[in-house]
């Protein structure tokens, strides 16, 4: 069966992100489609240090869930990143899990769909968007689209439950990363990302 990973990167475990995440599974579910759920944020994240040695190891030396994140996603078949807005950006806890994951494990993710699902009270949700896609789209990642930009509003917790179109926009997220991962699992092998060339601006 196949299997999508979800990232909640809120600090509040269950909060109007999760709630949005949720409806994402119980839908993915609906079309046969398992879910893992990993939540970052609830506790400190270290930042990247760019010591390389994950270039050497594959790994991040730093833990603190960043090697079995990445070991999740490579085992799946899709990615959905959850983040409420923190000054109109993603939450920082989950970019510095996103920066370390992504930098020590990109190559094992390519041509896995991925979307990002954003949170707000009021404003900040397309500029957080663009934030997690460029994650996606650096490393080879198709990116899922729904009818509205992925979003949902709540700023208690429970708010989410009454945004009825944000809560549409999660089912049509999750029915159109279904349908994407079998029209992937029917099709051909991707193809090889040519790699040799890296141009330095500065000379």
């Amino acid at each position: 069966m196949m299997k999508v990973l979800l990232i909640n990167g809120s600090p509040r475990e269950r909060g109007n992100t999760r709630a949005a995440l949720d409806e994402i599974a119980r839908t993915l579910a609906a079309e046969g489609v398992e879910t893992e759920l990993i939540s970052v944020g609830t506790g400190p994240v270290s930042g990247c240090t760019a010591c390389g040695a994950c270039a050497k190891t594959g790994r991040c030396v730093l833990e603190g869930g960043v090697n079995e994140a990445m070991e999740a996603l490579a085992a799946a078949d899709g990615l959905i990143v959850g983040t409420p807005v923190h000054y109109a950006s993603p939450a920082g806890a989950l970019l510095a899990f996103l920066d370390r994951m992504f930098y020590a494990g990109a190559e094992r993710f390519a041509h896995k769909p991925a979307a990002a699902f954003a949170c707000a009270r009021r404003a900040g949700t397309t500029a957080s968007l663009d934030v997690i896609n460029k994650y996606f789209t650096i490393s080879q990642m198709p990116v899922v689209s729904s009818t509205y930009w992925s979003q949902i509003y709540g700023g208690a917790p429970g708010d989410a439950s009454h945004d009825a179109e944000g809560l549409q926009t999660a089912r049509n997220l999750a029915r159109n990363m279904a349908w994407l991962l079998k029209c992937i699992a029917a099709g051909p092998e991707p193809p090889e990302a040519e790699t040799a060339a890296r141009t330095n601006f500065i000379r």
